[in-house]
């Protein structure tokens, strides 16, 4: 079902005059030797049926009656066996078995009148279907035998087989000629290769197995030799270019290279062990064929889901491409980001799928294949069935790409970037050489139009880009983030390996300690005199929050004999800065294994051994942290920068810091000094400072001074100085 088109187009290519009469059905009229031919070559087709006969049929009297008056006996020997297969849709006659009953009582009746006696059934076999329809009946005898995608080269299966009817039929529906570049990402046992150097080469699909008709008194042996030498000469010598096929699966490799010798077609395709997401070609205008994982068959669901997310930005590596790819999954397009230039339901089997098609641009050189498209009676001719069709669609090819592509809105301004970043980096050229200040923003969303901050640390480059609406495809996405690093390591020469891209989403949960990647980059940052290791590519925030470099060195300036406590730590800049400016002690308290192991190293790194009694590293909830403390233990200087939401497995309650900062500080302040001093900062722009509900403390907010020069958005964060009255 879904291919009946394409089956036409083959019985064309054949010379006959096709005609689709059902869903899953075309008509075509022949004689003994068109069985053969049919058979030996239709790619597309499901089985070669003899129609013997249509009527309509609403009792079984007249079923019985208008099957016994078929000529049986010019197919079916006396000893030949005939079983009955049956099937009924919104007919009177419903029951199966009753028909198929009723039909091989007439075939008997027939047979016995025209052989005379018994009947052995002990010979060659011919299958026989009954099918009713909306009360039409319709009597066929099998041809074929087994389905016609078995082609006799496939003696191994793997995971989630793709019928050999469908992958040639999906290689017929798209641009692919021989001498277009082809290859399939996904090929498993090797279908997709296989059949399109099938296709390539001229080798019919049915030409290394046998048939059930070829052990019937009817077709003549001879006939099928004749056919089969016929087709043996008309194939074409190897493919111009080798077809790629690519997995990670090794034993998959493995039975693809073993069906490619028996397919005879070794030497046309090649088969590599590779991860899709390494997908990658120099050649232009090939075509990728894929039938990917999905989570019924292989694959955990959620991994299934981020590979096909993943389906866009790879497949822009390929600009001049088309992309042919099958899939059951019905979010498919959602999970790509974008519409198929065309799709096309298809049952693999019983499970109903949808052929999509990406078109790329067209290659110069595709109208010169006209000429080599004349239909011929003797075999599908050397053009191969695909180049008729692809000639049909060419109108509906595209001059964008398939994936991916940049407008000329984005080149302009992609230009504006340039001009913005150039000025910017004359004026920031003074901060490590005259200032010492090797850590410091760059841009901050200074054109709407690109909603990237972008900082420098020493030699690198770390971008966030900001969640914003826009028209982009998840591709074209992906090619603008690229064409903005380029500009962005240009300008500020630096080179591509050593820029760092985040996307930088509202948080929710534990977002803020999702790991984005496992490349551990890890640079020694300066700051101040001081070193922290900062982690560039593996969590959205790199470990060093640069909009506090003023707010750190408050807190240096104040820490000398002071006993401080850094709540919320991260990975403890300011604890190290507070130990700097000679603190009498330092408590550095955060719920995550991570940040406090990345707070000790950063301790260590300036020459703060954890061993020491005066620095101490709790890993504890905040909220817990200060209702468990002694009311005997003080501090002298407080720092706290609590993320602006935040849960955990371990605690009951989510933390919130507009419904929890009011308790929070009120418990702080009675563990505070008298004259001791509280550094409360966030960056939630919604945040509203309860002062009404904070017992004890002088509050006074000092935002303005605590954000660095290099950030022109001056809500980057608030802060505020609280202090104890004596």
């Amino acid at each position: 079902m879904g291919l009946e088109a394409v089956v036409s187009h083959e019985l064309r290519q054949l010379g006959y005059a096709p005609k689709n009469i059902d869903v899953g059905r075309t008509l075509f009229q022949g004689e003994e030797r068109d069985i053969c031919r049919a058979n030996l070559h239709l790619r597309s087709a499901g089985r070669v049926l003899l129609r013997m006969a249509e009527f309509h049929a609403t009792d079984f009297g007249t079923l019985f009656d208008a099957v016994a008056e078929l000529p049986w006996e010019r197919w079916i020997p006396k000893n030949g066996a005939f079983p009955v297969a049956g099937r009924s849709q919104k007919s009177q006659l419903s029951s199966v078995p009753a028909c198929q009953k009723i039909v091989k009582k007439a075939i008997v009746t027939r047979l016995q009148k025209a052989h005379g006696g018994f009947l052995l059934e002990e010979g060659a076999e011919f299958p026989v279907e009954v099918s009713l329809a909306k009360d039409i009946a319709t009597i066929t005898l099998d041809t074929s035998g087994t389905g016609l995608h078995r082609r006799g080269y496939r003696s191994l299966v793997g995971s989630a087989p793709l019928r050999e009817t469908i992958a040639a039929a999906m290689i017929s529906l798209s641009f692919w000629t021989p001498e277009r570049p082809m290859i399939d990402p996904f090929c498993g046992s090797g279908t997709f290769p296989i059949e399109a150097a099938m296709i390539g080469r001229n080798i019919p699909p049915g030409l290394r197995r046998e048939f059930i008709s070829e052990t019937w008194d009817a077709i003549p042996a001879s006939l099928w030799r004749e056919l089969r030498e016929e087709a043996r000469a008309a194939i074409l010598p190897s493919l111009p270019r080798p077809i790629l096929g690519t997995d990670t699966d090794e034993d998959a490799l493995e039975m693809a290279r073993l069906h490619a010798r028996q397919a005879g077609v070794e030497n046309d395709v090649r088969f590599e062990r590779r991860d899709f997401r390494d997908l990658n070609c120099d050649e232009e205008y090939g075509c990728t064929f894929m039938n990917p994982p999905y989570g019924n068959w292989i694959g955990e669901e959620a991994e299934v889901r981020r590979l096909h997310e993943d389906i866009p930005r790879v497949l822009r590596r390929l600009p001049t491409w088309s992309h042919y790819l099958i899939t059951p999954m019905e979010d498919f397009e959602r999970l790509l980001g974008q519409k198929a230039d065309k799709r096309r339901k298809i049952y693999n089997s019983r499970l109903e799928c949808t052929f999509y098609q990406f078109y790329g641009p067209r290659p110069g050189s595709l109208g010169t294949q006209a000429s080599r498209l004349q239909p011929g009676n003797a075999g599908v001719s050397p053009a191969s069935t695909q180049d008729h069709l692809s000639l049909m669609q060419a109108g509906r090819l595209r001059s964008q790409v398939a994936f991916g592509g940049l407008s000329e809105s984005v080149q302009n301004s992609a230009a504006d970037f340039e001009n913005r970043l150039k000025k910017l980096a004359h004026h920031l050229r003074k901060f490590p050489t005259k200032r010492g200040i090797t850590c410091y923003r760059v841009y901050d969303r200074d054109i709407p139009e690109i909603p990237l901050a972008i900082d420098r640390y020493e030699d690198c480059l770390h971008v966030a880009e900001y969640d914003r609406p826009h028209d982009r495809s998840v591709a074209q996405q992906a090619d603008w983030v690229d064409r903005m690093m380029d500009v962005a390591g240009r300008v500020l020469e630096v080179p591509r390996e050593k820029i760092f891209m985040k996307q930088r989403r509202r948080q929710r949960g534990d977002s803020q300690y999702e790991r984005y990647d496992s490349r551990d980059y890890v640079i020694e940052a300066r700051e101040g005199g001081l070193a922290f290791w900062v982690n560039l590519s593996d969590y959205l925030d790199t470990g060093l929050f640069l909009d506090h470099r003023i707010t750190r060195d408050m807190v240096r300036r104040e820490s000398a004999g002071k006993r401080v406590l850094n709540l919320f730590a991260y990975t403890g800049s300011f604890s190290v800065y507070a130990a700097a400016g000679g603190a009498e002690s330092v408590t550095t308290v955060d719920l995550s294994h991570t940040y406090l192991d990345w707070a000790e190293a950063n301790m260590e790194l300036n020459g703060f051994s954890h061993s020491d009694r005066r620095y101490r590293t709790i890993r504890s909830d905040v909220m817990e942290f200060l209702y468990d403390l002694p009311a005997r233990e003080l501090f002298d200087l407080v720092i706290v920068d609590p993320p602006t939401f935040s849960n955990s497995k371990t605690t009951e309650t989510d933390w919130d810091v507009q419904r929890c900062h009011a308790e929070m500080l009120s418990l702080l302040a009675e563990n505070l000094s008298p004259g001791g001093v509280i550094y409360f900062s966030n960056n939630s722009r919604q945040f509203r400072l309860d002062e009404a509900a904070i017992r004890g403390l002088a509050i006074r907010e000092i935002s303005a001074k605590t954000v660095p020069e290099d950030f022109r958005n001056k809500r980057i964060h608030r802060c505020w100085r609280m202090v104890r009255g004596e």
